[in-house]
């Protein structure tokens, strides 16, 4: 059974800096690109980053390139998403999402259509 547990949220002043995680189960963690996607209040779901199954490759959404990175430890099965300059737009839960199919190449797939997620998801709250 695939698990994602997403941890790390929080709440956090304009400008502060998170760290979410995703501990990941039940499948072959290295082999799979991962991503991380958010649901603001009332809004549908964002895809914000990605990386390869082998941690090669990102890619970031326009919306939050140069204030995150994405990385990935494939020996302790976890993702991480690394926040900075977080703005009060950045409210959100934030999920982790695992690519449908499992990679050859070290691509990383843009998008929602090419993930799911698992998990509940770690709320993120930016406000003074």
């Amino acid at each position: 059974e695939v698990q994602l547990v997403e941890s790390g949220g929080g709440l956090v002043q304009p400008g502060g800096s998170l760290r979410p995680s995703c501990a990941a189960s039940g499948f072959i963690f290295s082999g799979y690109p991962m991503s991380w996607v958010r649901q603001a209040p009332g809004k549908g779901l964002e895809w914000l980053a990605g990386i390869s199954k082998g941690g090669e490759s990102t890619k970031y959404s326009d919306s939050v390139k140069g204030r995150v990175t994405i990385s990935r430890d494939n020996a302790k099965n976890t993702l991480y998403l690394q926040m900075n300059s977080l703005k009060p737009e950045d409210t959100a839960v934030y999920f982790c999402a695992r690519s449908k199919v499992a990679y050859v190449t070290n691509s990383v797939p843009i998008g929602l259509n090419d993930y799911r997620t698992w998990g509940q998801g770690t709320h993120v709250t930016v406000s003074s």
